[in-house]
C-alpha cells in the first residue's frame, strides 16, 4: 500500500508543479508589462497618470476577486467530479482568458483587458485543486516538503516569467546575448505565449494525472456563495483564525508590494521594461535557492508554527528596506532578504493549514486558505492605485506595515494544536507547549 502511494506521489506532483507554474508564470509574465499599460494604453485614451495607477490597481485586482469566488467552487466540483478534469477545464480557460487579453492589448480595449484577467482570475482558481493533489498523495512527513514545492513554483515562475515576458515584450533586445528578438514583439506577445503554455499543460493533466481523489461525492450541491461562507469560517474556526488572519496580513502586504514596485523601479531608478524583468528574475532565483539550500536546513530542525513566527516579521522588514536602495546594486543585495522569508512563509504557512485537517477535510480546508489569499490579494490591490498617488513608494510602506501587523498578532495570539505539538523533527519527537 505503501508503494502504491509513493508511486501516485511520484506520478502527480510534477504535473501539479507544474500547472502552479503556469498560474505563476502568468503573473510574473505581467509584472515588466505593467509600465507599459500606463504609458501606452491609459494615458494614450485620455487618463492622467494618476488616474492610470488606479485603473491599474483595478486591473489588477480583478484577477484576485475573481479567483476569490471561483476557487471554492473549483475546489468543491474537484471533490464532486475529482481533481483532474477541474485542473483540465481550468487550464483552458486560463489559455481562453491570455488570448483575450493579448487582444485587447494590441487594439488597446481597456474593456477586454478586464475581460481578460477577470476570466483568468477564474479559472486561476485551480490552485486549491492543486493543492489538494499535493494533500491527497503526501504523507504526513512529506507534507513540509511537497507545499515547499508551491514555493520552488512560485520561484521558478519569477525567475521565468519576468525575463520571458521583458524580452517577449521587448523588440530588438538580447537574449542572453544569443540573438536579438524579433521586430514584431510587443506588450501582447507574453500572453500568446503563455496560452500556449498553458493548452500543453492542460494536455499532460488529461494524458498523464492520474485522479488522486478518493473521496469523490457526486452527489455534493454546489455552493455558490461558498467563499463567503468560507471567510466567515476562517474568522470562526477557533483553532485556524489567527492562522488565516496572520495569512491574509501576509499576502495583503505582500499584494501591495508587487502591485506597484515594478512602477517605483521605473520612476525612482529609471528601469526600462527588459530590466524590470531582470530584477524580478533576480529574486526568483534567490527564491528557487532558498527551496533548495535554506528550506530543508529548516524543516529539519524547526516546526512549521514555529518558524512563522519570525518569517512574518522578517518578511514585513524586507519590503521596507527595498526603498532604501538608490542605485541597482543595492537593489540587488537586499532581494534576498525578501525571497528567503517570502518562500519560508508561504511554505510553513501552508503546511500548517494541512495539518490541521484530517484527510476527509483537506479539500474544504485549503479551499477556505486559498479564499483568504484571494481577497487578501484583490483588496489590496484595488487601494493600492489610491495609495500610489501619494508616492509610488508609498504602497511598499503599507504592505511592509501590513505583513508586520500580520506577524505581531500571530506571535501574540496562535496556539499551537496538540497533533502538531507532537509531531517529529526530522528524526526527533519534539514536544511543544501550546503556546
Amino acid at each position: 500500500m505503501k508503494s502504491v502511494k509513493q508511486r501516485l506521489e511520484g506520478r502527480a506532483l510534477p504535473v501539479v508543479v507544474l500547472t502552479l507554474f503556469v498560474d505563476i508564470l502568468g503573473i510574473g509574465i505581467l509584472f515588466p508589462v505593467l509600465p507599459q499599460l500606463i504609458y501606452k494604453i491609459f494615458e494614450p485614451a485620455g487618463h492622467t497618470f494618476n488616474g492610470s495607477l488606479i485603473m491599474l490597481g483595478w486591473l489588477i485586482a480583478i484577477y484576485p476577486l475573481m479567483m476569490f469566488f471561483a476557487t471554492p467552487i473549483l475546489g468543491q466540483l474537484s471533490d464532486r467530479y475529482g481533481r483532474k478534469p477541474i485542473l483540465a477545464l481550468s487550464l483552458f480557460g486560463t489559455a481562453v482568458g491570455y488570448v483575450i487579453f493579448a487582444t485587447g492589448i494590441l487594439t488597446q480595449n481597456i474593456l477586454l483587458l478586464f475581460i481578460g484577467r477577470a476570466l483568468d482570475g477564474i479559472t486561476g482558481g485551480n490552485i486549491s485543486v492543486a493543492r489538494a493533489v499535493i494533500a491527497d498523495v503526501s504523507a504526513p512527513e512529506h507534507r513540509a516538503r511537497n507545499f515547499g514545492l508551491i514555493g520552488a513554483a512560485f520561484g521558478v515562475g519569477f525567475v521565468v516569467g519576468p525575463y520571458i515576458g521583458a524580452r517577449l515584450a521587448s523588440p530588438d533586445t538580447s537574449f542572453f546575448g544569443l540573438f536579438q528578438t524579433p521586430h514584431w514583439f510587443d506588450a501582447s506577445t507574453p500572453f500568446w505565449f503563455t496560452a500556449a503554455l498553458a493548452l500543453i499543460n492542460m494536455s499532460m493533466i488529461l494524458i498523464v494525472l492520474t485522479e488522486t481523489h478518493r473521496h469523490i461525492n457526486k452527489a455534493l450541491r454546489v455552493t455558490w456563495t461558498k467563499s463567503l461562507h468560507n471567510i466567515r469560517k476562517a474568522a470562526t474556526r477557533p483553532a485556524l483564525r489567527v492562522l488565516f488572519t496572520a495569512e491574509f496580513f501576509f499576502w495583503s502586504g505582500f499584494t501591495f508590494f508587487t502591485t506597484f514596485f515594478q512602477v517605483w523601479l521605473v520612476q525612482k531608478l529609471h528601469f526600462t521594461t527588459s530590466s524590470v524583468g531582470d530584477f524580478f528574475a533576480y529574486i526568483g532565483i534567490c527564491i528557487a535557492l532558498n527551496q533548495v539550500l535554506i528550506m530543508p536546513f529548516v524543516v529539519k530542525r524547526w516546526k512549521s508554527h514555529t518558524v512563522l513566527r519570525v518569517s512574518l516579521i522578517g518578511n514585513g522588514l524586507a519590503l521596507f528596506i527595498q526603498l532604501w536602495a538608490s542605485n541597482t546594486t543595492e537593489l540587488l543585495l537586499t532581494a534576498p532578504f525578501i525571497a528567503v522569508f517570502n518562500g519560508l512563509t508561504m511554505a510553513n504557512s501552508s503546511a500548517v493549514v494541512s495539518l490541521s485537517a484530517n484527510k476527509q477535510e483537506q479539500g474544504e480546508l485549503l479551499g477556505i486558505e486559498a479564499s483568504v489569499q484571494a481577497l487578501a490579494q484583490s483588496v489590496p490591490a484595488a487601494i493600492s492605485g489610491y495609495v500610489a498617488t501619494m508616492g509610488v513608494g508609498m504602497p511598499v510602506i503599507v504592505g511592509g506595515c501590513t505583513i508586520i501587523a500580520g506577524g505581531v498578532i500571530y506571535n501574540i495570539f496562535y496556539r499551537v494544536p496538540k497533533n502538531m505539538a507532537a509531531l517529529k523533527i526530522g528524526n526527533k519527537k519534539v514536544p511543544e507547549a501550546a503556546g
